[in-house]
C-alpha cells in the first residue's frame, strides 16, 4: 500500500484514551431537561450515557446510545457535533469549551463494539416479511429496528457492499479501519436480517414485486444523481463529481491510476466539498481552492469543517459563481468564476470576473433524485422526493420511506438514522 493512500487511512483526530474520557466526562454539568439531548435528531440521552462513562461503566454508555442510535459509531465520526449537541451545551454560556459529546459518545460505542457483544436479543417471530430497500443509515437503523421487534427483513442494496454514504460518500480520513463495514457486520449480527447486495430498485427489482411479495416496503435510497453545472465547458476531462471521487478513493487499496493534479478546484460549500478538497489535498495537490456562491455564514459545512480545511492550506473563496470551464483540447485548464451579491434576499451576479486555473475540478452542488425514484409510478413526488408524514409512511398503505429520499429529508446521516427507526415502529404498529 502506497504513502498516499495510508496518509488518508491516519485520523485527524485519535480516539480518546479511557484517562481522556474521565476526564473529559466529569465537565458534564448533567442537566435536567438537556438541551445536548433536544438537539439529537435521534434524541439520544446525552447526560446519561455521559454519567456512565464518569461512572466506568462505558459498555452501559453504548447501550444507552445504541437504544436510540444503532449507527452512534460512525455518527460520532461523521454527525456535526459542533452544530448539534455540542452547540447548545451550556459550558458555552460561560464561554468554555463545550463537552465533546461526539468523541465521548465514539468512546463509549468502539468500547462496546471492540467486545464484538450484541446488546439486544431478538423478540419472537412474527411471522411477517418487510422488504428495506437501501443498506445505507435509513436502511440499516430501520431493517436493525424491525428485526428486533421479531420480522424477518430482506434488504436490498445496489452496490456491493452495504453502507450507503456511510461506505462511498464520507472521506476517507474521517472512517479508517473499514470501520463502515465493520459497523454494518454489529448491526446484522442481531439476526433475522437477510443482505442482498448488487440488487438495485428499477434494474433487478421493481417496487410492485416488493409489495406484492412482502407485508411492508421501506425505501431508504438516498437520491442517487448529483446535480449539473449548467455551464459551458462543463463536459471537460478533469471536471468530475465529488461523490464519485470520495467514493473511489475510498474502495482502493493503492494509489494506482489515481493521479492526483497539483491545482484543484472544488465547487460548491457543503460538507462534500470539504471533504473532496482535503482528500484532494491528502493525496498531495498543491493549491486546491473551494469557490462557493454565497458568503460564508451560508455554508452548509460547518465551522469546525471550515476550520479544519483551512489548516491544511485549503482556500475558501465565497461569493464566487461558476460561468465557464476553460479547456484546452478537452481539458479543463480552469474556471472562469463571477463575482456574486446578495441583495433583498436575491443573489446576482456583479459582473466581476475572476479566472482560478486548475487541472482538476470537483462539483459538491447537492444530489436529485436518481431514476430508481423518477420512474416508478406508484408513488406521487414533491420536487424529486417521496412525500411521508410524520411517521414517514408514504401515500401507499404498504410503503414507508427515509433518508434523503423523502420530502423530510434533512441531508444529516443522523436524520436518516431517526427516519429508519421511527419508519420502523410505525410499520411494527401497522403489522402487529
Amino acid at each position: 500500500m502506497t504513502a498516499r493512500i495510508k496518509s488518508l487511512q491516519s485520523e485527524l483526530r485519535p480516539p480518546l484514551s479511557a484517562h481522556e474520557a474521565s476526564v473529559e466526562s466529569d465537565r458534564c454539568y448533567f442537566c435536567y431537561d438537556a438541551p445536548c439531548q433536544t438537539a439529537c435528531p435521534t434524541g439520544i440521552d446525552i447526560p446519561l450515557f455521559i454519567r456512565q462513562i464518569s461512572s466506568g461503566n462505558p459498555k452501559g454508555a453504548a447501550k444507552t446510545i445504541f437504544d436510540e442510535n444503532i449507527l452512534g459509531g460512525m455518527c460520532a465520526r461523521d454527525c456535526p457535533t459542533e452544530t448539534l449537541c455540542e452547540q447548545v451545551c451550556v459550558r458555552n454560556v460561560a464561554e468554555e469549551q463545550p463537552v465533546r459529546i461526539g468523541e465521548l459518545q465514539r468512546f463509549a460505542t468502539d468500547s462496546l463494539m471492540a467486545t464484538g457483544t450484541q446488546p439486544y436479543a431478538r423478540a419472537s417471530a412474527t411471522g411477517k416479511q418487510v422488504a428495506v430497500v437501501g443498506a445505507g443509515p435509513a436502511g440499516l437503523s430501520c431493517a436493525h429496528r424491525l428485526a428486533l421487534h421479531g420480522h424477518s427483513v430482506t434488504l436490498f442494496e445496489a452496490n456491493d457492499k452495504p453502507g450507503g454514504l456511510n461506505e462511498y460518500g464520507i472521506a476517507a480520513y474521517k472512517t479508517v479501519d473499514n470501520f463502515a463495514q465493520r459497523e454494518v457486520d454489529y448491526i446484522l449480527s442481531i439476526g433475522g436480517i437477510k443482505m442482498e447486495t448488487g440488487k438495485a430498485l428499477g434494474v433487478d427489482i421493481t417496487l410492485q414485486q416488493l409489495i406484492d411479495d412482502f407485508d411492508a416496503v421501506f425505501l431508504g435510497i438516498g437520491l442517487g444523481s448529483v446535480n449539473t453545472l449548467g455551464i459551458e465547458g462543463a463536459e471537460a476531462a478533469g471536471v468530475d463529481d465529488a461523490v464519485d471521487f470520495i467514493s473511489s478513493v475510498r474502495q482502493l487499496q493503492a494509489d494506482d491510476g489515481l493521479p492526483m493534479q497539483r491545482r484543484v478546484v472544488v465547487i460548491g460549500g457543503g460538507m462534500t466539498a470539504i471533504d473532496a478538497a482535503m482528500q484532494s489535498r491528502l493525496l498531495g495537490a498543491e493549491d486546491v481552492t473551494i469557490a462557493y456562491r454565497r458568503g460564508i455564514d451560508n455554508m452548509n459545512a460547518s465551522q469546525h469543517e471550515q476550520d479544519l480545511a483551512q489548516t491544511h492550506g485549503i482556500t475558501i473563496k465565497p461569493w464566487l459563481q461558476p460561468l465557464r470551464v476553460i479547456k484546452d483540447q478537452n481539458t479543463v485548464t480552469g474556471v472562469e468564476f463571477e463575482y456574486t451579491a446578495e441583495q433583498g434576499g436575491k443573489l446576482s451576479g456583479t459582473g466581476e470576473t475572476i479566472t482560478l486555473p486548475c487541472d482538476r475540478v470537483f462539483k459538491a452542488i447537492g444530489q436529485a433524485a436518481g431514476p430508481a425514484i423518477q420512474q416508478q409510478d406508484l408513488l406521487p413526488l414533491e420536487n424529486g422526493r417521496v412525500p411521508v408524514n410524520d411517521e414517514r409512511r408514504s401515500s401507499h398503505p404498504k410503503i414507508w420511506a427515509g433518508g434523503d429520499c423523502i420530502n423530510l429529508g434533512e441531508d444529516l446521516t443522523v436524520a436518516a438514522v431517526q427516519d429508519g427507526k421511527v419508519a420502523a415502529e410505525s410499520i411494527h404498529a401497522a403489522l402487529m
